[in-house]
């Protein structure tokens, strides 16, 4: 399955996931660590999940308990964190080739 369309908000979720691979994030800590709002960040992870570069889990915990609703929690696949890597050191190596042409 070919990988999402990588536009800037999408690396923004990429980086802030794969600052930590192997941490599970909930929406609003991504929120916080990329200024995306909720509008732009949830169809962002669910593309990322159908194209398997994430994946998501509901939390087991009653969040009752704690007064708030319950948290969804993502982290990246190894596919989708290798994947991710991949496109932007392509994307960062036609950006050194577009630098580097004389105008």
């Amino acid at each position: 399955m070919p990988g999402p369309r990588l536009t800037s908000s999408v690396l923004k979720v990429m980086a802030a996931l794969l600052a930590d691979p192997s941490a599970e994030r909930y929406g609003l800590q991504l929120m916080q660590d990329t200024g995306l709002p909720s509008g732009t960040l949830y169809p962002i992870l669910v593309r990322l999940e159908r194209a398997g570069w994430v994946e998501s889990r509901w939390e087991e915990a009653d969040p009752a308990a704690a007064g708030r609703p319950n948290r969804r929690y993502y982290r990246p696949t190894a596919e989708g964190a290798a994947a991710a890597r991949d496109e932007v050191a392509r994307m960062h190596a036609q950006m050194a080739r577009a630098i580097e042409r004389p105008a």
